[in-house]
């Protein structure tokens, strides 16, 4: 029996949950289609939410665990660890597959990761772009014109993460951090010798806001990567 486990930290997405959820729903159902008999479970970690988003995840069909650790890299271990003690596939035959909660992902999502597996792969580090919808036009035409499909650049965004589960305890988990945890774990997974691939084919849309809930997540890299997009141009010298 092969499983996937689908863990996703939230700390007060109450405008977002819903549409994260219904999406991820949409790719277990796909998943589990192509695949009679895939065990699959889904744990959203509740960090220190003060909005409607606990309510909104417990009106779905998935696990819920609370904490208050403000701490992105704790509330992923968590629901790591609740939703792998749900599971009774061998490590060597579960899915770790991780998105955070302002995320929406494809029909394909888990699919796609499942076919990797199946090619050796011990990590895959998916690709993310952001909603348009939150950019200007010209935010969003540089992202298109800086931004290749076929060409993904393998950065390591926990927005669309996924690890073999014996890779993931081999490499020591998540690490107890506020930020890059998932950066940490990539490097773990690295020197042990794992085979990691970077994919752009089951691409995630994140939120395209620029202040987000952790200092260094999603939003900290969009701001870096169209700072200069806003800046003023620079002023002519003359001879």
């Amino acid at each position: 029996m092969r499983a996937v486990a689908v863990v996703i930290p939230a700390h007060d997405e109450e405008a977002l949950i819903g549409r994260c959820l219904a999406s991820v729903e949409r790719a277990v159902t796909h998943a589990r289609e192509r695949e009679h008999g895939l065990s699959a479970v889904v744990v959203v970690a509740l960090d220190a939410c003060s909005d409607s988003t606990a309510t909104q995840v417990r009106r779905r069909r998935v696990e819920a665990v609370e904490l208050t650790a403000r701490r992105v890299g704790t509330a992923r271990r968590v629901g790591v660890e609740r939703a792998l003690s749900l599971i009774e596939a061998d490590a060597a035959d579960t899915w770790i597959a991780m998105t955070d909660a302002d995320t929406t992902v494809p029909r394909d999502w888990l699919a796609h990761q499942l076919d990797l597996m199946d090619a050796g792969v011990d990590m895959i580090l998916g690709t993310v772009r952001p909603d348009f919808a939150d950019l200007s036009a010209r935010h969003a035409d540089y992202w298109r014109a800086t931004h290749r499909r076929g060409e993904p650049a393998g950065n390591v965004h926990g927005a669309n993460l996924g690890v073999r589960a014996s890779i993931y305890a081999r490499a020591g988990g998540i690490p107890d951090l506020a930020e890059h945890e998932d950066v940490a774990l990539a490097r773990a997974v690295r020197a042990i010798g794992a085979t990691v691939r970077a994919s752009d084919v089951h691409e995630v849309e994140t939120s395209g806001r620029f202040v987000g809930r952790t200092p260094a997540g999603y939003a900290a890299f969009l701001r870096r990567v169209h700072a200069w997009v806003d800046a003023p141009p620079l002023a002519e010298t003359g001879a």
